[in-house]
């Protein structure tokens, strides 16, 4: 009886309809992005500084348990990130700064340089091997209305456009959005405060979990956790490792452009393979209009990215990323272009946390979906 004259109060307080609560769940949802869409500008210090204080959460952890206090530790970390960031942008930034402003000033030339060599080669293929194909099938006249050098000079133009475009969009709403000095001055210090109170913070989000769903919410984000920490630390070595190998390589075999190549592959290697592909192709058309007609250049290029590849996908991922991580690269590369479009710099730093939560979510749900009566008995009736 007692029990009876509990439950209106308990539906009164919590008497919304599965539908209702999905609306409101979808209302929080739509106004979280509407605020991200519209304060993405000045959001991207904060957020690189809680993606950085969840980073390096269990080095204070770590650091606690060997008898310093919080404070100490997260002063500690600071420290040293910053030490090791400083030091890295001093020996990088002059090499990647000559390389860069040298291949603006160069890439018209190597466009045009790339535009002759296809031309010539795509003159080749239609005057004498494709031409020739045709006339054993009977349709010698078929290519006859084909103009290959407009065919190429149009997409050497595009690409061109292309390239130019790109670069002033880095040089403009690239600089606005990001807001260098802003990301160096505030993420160390929001970092810091994300390190301090870390605990505090998961402790109160944790009491703020009704306690009749306490364990489920706990054990999605152990999930998610292990999900994101997995990613992000071992991704981030591979991508340390593969900057290292490309720039060291290409500049090695004497490739023009070298290490700036390979860093911009490093940097795009937290796609899984796109920063392989990306050193890959670009390594191949700087060889060829560098060397040309030699083969070597192009040949080496080829063996020192091919054997970045290999080591990616047989050695690095494997052990650094695994497979129980749970993001499908597919998944990853949608999720990164998608926010990124909508959000800007703010976008790419949290897409990765919201597809490994989304991805948690989902085989929660599938696996609930599972074991409920609408799987197991779909013609039962209560």
């Amino acid at each position: 009886m007692s029990d009876h004259n509990r439950r209106p109060g308990r539906g009164q307080w919590a008497g919304l309809t599965l539908q209702q609560q999905a609306l409101l769940w979808g209302l929080a949802l739509a106004g979280l992005a509407a605020v991200l869409y519209f304060l993405s500008p000045i959001l991207a210090p904060f957020v690189a500084g809680t993606a950085l204080g969840y980073l390096l959460d269990p080095v204070a952890d770590r650091l606690q348990k060997a008898g310093l206090s919080r404070l100490g530790a997260a002063l500690l970390i600071l420290v040293c990130f910053v030490l090791a960031a400083a030091a890295l942008l001093l020996l990088i930034a002059p090499i990647l700064s000559r390389q860069l402003a040298a291949f603006i000033t160069s890439l018209p030339g190597y466009l045009a340089t790339l535009q002759g060599l296809l031309s010539e080669w795509s003159e080749k293929f239609t005057g004498e091997y494709f031409n020739d194909m045709l006339q054993k099938v009977g349709l010698g006249g078929a290519a006859s209305g084909f103009d290959a050098q407009k065919y190429i000079s149009d997409i050497a133009g595009e690409a061109a456009v292309l390239a130019g475009d790109f670069l002033k969009s880095m040089l403009t709403r690239g600089v606005a959005l990001i807001n260098v000095a802003s990301l160096v001055v505030v993420t160390p210090v929001v970092a810091f405060y994300m390190l301090l109170d870390w605990d505090k913070m998961i402790a109160v989000c944790d009491q703020l979990v009704p306690e009749r769903h306490r364990a489920d919410v706990r054990s999605l984000a152990r999930d998610i956790d292990t999900a994101l920490a997995g990613f992000l630390r071992g991704q981030s070595l591979v991508c340390l490792f593969l900057g290292v190998w490309y720039a060291l390589g290409l500049s090695l075999i004497g490739l023009n452009f070298g290490f700036l190549i390979g860093v911009l592959a490093g940097l795009l290697s937290f796609i899984p393979y796109v920063g392989s592909l990306t050193a890959f192709v670009l390594s191949i058309i700087v060889a060829l209009v560098q060397s040309w007609p030699d083969w070597r250049l192009p040949a080496e290029a080829i063996a020192v990215v091919s054997a970045g590849l290999f080591l990616d996908g047989n050695v690095l991922s494997p052990r650094l990323v695994g497979d129980a991580v749970g993001l499908h690269p597919v998944w990853l590369m949608f999720a990164l272009f998608a926010f990124g479009s909508l959000f800007g710099f703010t976008g790419l730093i949290i897409a990765v946390p919201v597809a490994a939560a989304l991805g948690v979510i989902l085989r929660f749900l599938a696996r609930r979906y599972r074991s409920s009566a609408l799987y197991l008995h779909p013609h039962h009736k209560a």
